[in-house]
């Protein structure tokens, strides 16, 4: 029987602390995701920028486990996407800015006989710093290769029923912790990214909406806010910032808040960092008294179930 590679895309993490500073060196020389100066130079600014903030990162990192835990994540998506995809699909990895990369994948897939590719982004909103990177990387390796693959694009999924229903059901459960949802504000935090790309046509900041109203035909009637979180550089970037919304709120009288991580499906330092300790920290000390995160999609069967059901259509 001949068989389908499916690529799960994803930005990938440092796995030791001794690799933040090559990651961040990775991540920075990348222009599709940020554009530091004329092309030739970005290389040297990369480096200088992984230099200054290698220790500060490392440091974050430190206070999850001293690494990123994406690679094990994204690896167990694969592994329970194959179990419901059946014998005639194998899932492989491919990361961004770490290991295994997408030129290692593509050889492990050529190494199985497969030359049929389906390229799914683990990006629920295509943004070009995120999903856009990940499919030119791609593009520009099958470039170079003699291989002959046959490639499905998965760019998107960010109003597929299922996924909408795990974002629900993650969101329900950790409101059942609540002594009552009343007084409860939900803070959809969504990846920043800078407004340059948005001016220029990029369809994130309208998906990203798409996906919060989609979620919150559920919860009609209940408070909710969005927000944006990870930026860095004196670029203008989509606001408000997450830590700008909680000080709002709490300056309100809010005293119970869940955050929703709308544009991530697996936990690494943007959410173990800096929504459950910098974003906690700045909520307890302005009073809040019962500050919670959802749950991190991972391997939920209902969003297993939703990138079957995407591998599936786009075959």
């Amino acid at each position: 029987m001949d068989k389908t590679a499916v690529l799960l895309l994803q930005m990938g993490g440092p796995d030791s602390l001794d690799a933040v500073k090559p990651f961040l060196l990775r991540l920075f020389s990348d222009r599709d995701i940020i554009r530091l100066g004329p092309g030739f130079f970005q290389p040297l600014i990369a480096k200088f920028i992984a230099r200054r903030r290698s220790e500060i990162v490392r440091e974050h990192y430190r206070k999850i486990g001293g690494f990123s835990p994406l690679r094990r994540l994204t690896e167990l998506q694969a592994a329970e996407l194959e179990k419901r995809l059946g014998g005639g699909f194998r899932c492989f990895v491919a990361m961004r800015y770490w290991k295994p990369d997408t030129s290692e994948a593509l050889n492990a897939i050529r190494y199985e006989g497969i030359d049929h590719v389906v390229a799914l982004s683990l990006y629920p909103q295509y943004c070009r710093a995120t999903s856009g990177s990940s499919f030119n990387e791609l593009t520009r390796i099958l470039t170079r290769s003699s291989a002959g693959f046959r490639v499905t694009y998965i760019k998107q999924f960010f109003s597929h029923p299922l996924y909408i229903a795990a974002l629900v059901e993650k969101i329900e459960k950790a409101l059942l912790a609540f002594p009552s949802r009343t007084n409860v504000s939900l803070i959809f935090s969504a990846h920043s990214t800078p407004c340059s790309l948005i001016d220029a046509g990029d369809p994130y900041l309208n998906q990203i909406k798409t996906t919060v109203a989609m979620v919150m035909e559920s919860f009609r009637g209940v408070a909710y806010r969005l927000a944006f979180q990870s930026r860095a550089g004196p670029i203008r970037w989509l606001e408000p910032s997450t830590e700008e919304v909680i000080t709002e709120l709490a300056r309100a009288g809010t005293r119970a808040m869940l955050v929703i991580p709308v544009s991530f499906v697996s936990d690494h330092v943007e959410t173990l960092y800096e929504i459950d300790v910098i974003c906690r920290e700045i909520a307890l000390k302005k009073g809040v008294n019962d500050f919670r995160r959802i749950e991190s999609l991972n391997d939920s069967p209902l969003f297993i179930r939703c990138l079957e059901k995407l591998v599936r259509e786009a075959r």
